[in-house]
């Protein structure tokens, strides 16, 4: 393919090696003349691991070109990728000019070009970015975005002193884009590529790159914590977390990262309290772990504001144990929602069958009658029972009972904690608690009749 990198920096010039070294044809776009004039010698503008040999193997195959000349970079290529600057202003909001620059002279070259051309962000930006790069184009174009052009969002994962490596070499290659015709062109681009290919919504293409690398500092600042822990005690830290590490199933797995309700249970809660309290009695800060609860509280408060929002008063919780297969109330964050919500003078409703059971054979018994004596008689097996006499429903487990809610109980309001629809066309309201709305249904946006005044947020 005959593609145009606008940006000779750092990821630009890996990107025009590799992207030679699969046998495209590169054209290199760059405001520096000096940068520019060194990839036309087969030369990189950068340091880094390989780049040397492939800049010159794809420069003497004829592979390689560059150019201060937007306007020619556009005209002779079907794909562009946009790999500027994105530096961080002092308020820590992304500068985002040299894209919207590069934005505005590709639309400018598009005038003149027939075809279909693709355009794709390689700069790390936010959402929203790839929406207004569109605006851009089609008002510097005269074109229109989605038939003559299309901008996809393609992030890169790239390591100093790996890149080349990471580069041919990726755990995935992700795209977001609204365009199959882009999203074909993207998959002949990569097609030499190994690891799995991507497409996916543009927003979710654009945040990639900051959950990522959050997390990965995260990861940094969790070891270094558990480190000085560990050292404080005379511990062997690395031995520590090299065994920690060796958990594939649950440590480092995809098992706890589904966003959705607070944790609980008679594990989770206690052992990081006692971590935290270990990590007090020697005089070590520990901040993130000590970050842990309260934003585990958090959640619960957001369940309870959004629960609070509808303006209803009659509630049905179906599901009271921490999590679903289970009786276990211990920590069970839903409790400290449903006592709130009692206080605040709703009418509750709770169903649990396993709860129910474990309530009327003693296994729950002294628990609830210590703990939560005011809940006692509203636990019911009977789901019927909870859904008829309640006008919003709260889905904090997820069972497959539960999935024929929305057909079962039609015009309920739904709160969904643990994602149980994937997606929905349900007639009437849905929220869920960490993502976006997925009930297709006009019906969403008809206003609810509230039967309770002030519970807006």
């Amino acid at each position: 393919m005959n593609v145009s990198i606008f940006g000779l920096g750092y990821v630009g010039c890996v990107g025009a090696a590799c992207a030679a070294k699969l046998g495209h044809h590169v054209i290199g776009n760059d405001i520096s003349e000096n940068k520019v004039n060194l990839i036309k010698e087969g030369r990189p503008t950068i340091i880094e691991a390989e780049i040397d040999e492939l800049m010159k193997e794809g420069h003497d195959k004829g592979l390689i070109e560059a150019t201060t000349d937007s306007r020619y970079a556009v005209l002779h290529s079907d794909l562009s990728f946009i790999v500027v600057g994105t530096p961080s202003t002092k308020e820590g909001h992304l500068n985002l000019n040299y894209v919207f620059n590069v934005a505005k002279e590709i639309g400018e070259a598009l005038k003149d070009k027939d075809g279909f051309h693709a355009v794709a962000i390689r700069s790390t930006v936010l959402p929203g970015t790839n929406k207004e790069v569109g605006r851009i184009i089609e008002e510097a174009s005269g074109k229109k975005a989605g038939e003559d052009f299309a901008v996809v969002s393609n992030p890169e994962f790239l390591r100093e002193g790996t890149a080349v490596h990471d580069y041919m070499n990726p755990p995935l290659t992700l795209i977001g884009t609204d365009s199959e015709r882009a999203e074909q062109m993207f998959r002949e681009f990569y097609k030499d590529i190994p690891g799995e290919f991507i497409s996916t919504d543009i927003e979710v293409a654009e945040i990639m790159k900051y959950v990522n690398n959050t997390y990965h500092a995260l990861k940094i600042v969790f070891g270094n914590e558990i480190g000085n822990i560990c050292k404080a005690l005379d511990i062997d830290s690395h031995k520590v977390m090299d065994i920690f590490c060796r958990d594939r199933q649950l440590n480092i797995s995809p098992y706890y990262f589904k966003p959705g309700f607070a944790y609980g249970g008679s594990c989770l809660p206690k052992d990081s309290k006692a971590l935290r309290t270990l990590a007090h009695d020697h005089y070590i800060d520990a901040p993130v772990i000590n970050a842990i609860d309260p934003s585990n509280q958090l959640q619960k408060k957001n369940a309870l504001e959004i629960i609070e929002s509808k303006g209803l008063s009659k509630v049905g919780i179906l599901g009271l144990s921490f999590k679903s297969g289970t009786d276990d109330l211990r920590c069970s964050p839903i409790v400290d929602v449903a006592e709130e919500l009692l206080g605040k003078g709703f009418d509750i409703r709770i169903y649990d069958k396993n709860v129910r059971v474990s309530q009327l054979t003693g296994t729950n018994a002294d628990f609830i009658a210590a703990k939560l004596p005011h809940l006692h008689e509203i636990i019911t097996d009977d789901l019927d029972a909870v859904a008829g006499a309640s006008d919003l429903l709260v889905i904090t487990n997820r069972e497959k009972e539960f999935e024929d809610i929305p057909v079962r109980y039609p015009g309920k309001v739904l709160i969904d904690l643990v994602r149980q629809f994937e997606s929905l066309d349900y007639d009437g309201h849905y929220e869920g608690i960490s993502w976006k709305n997925v009930n297709t249904n006009p019906a969403q946006a008809a206003q609810i009749k509230r039967d309770r005044q002030g519970t807006d947020f």
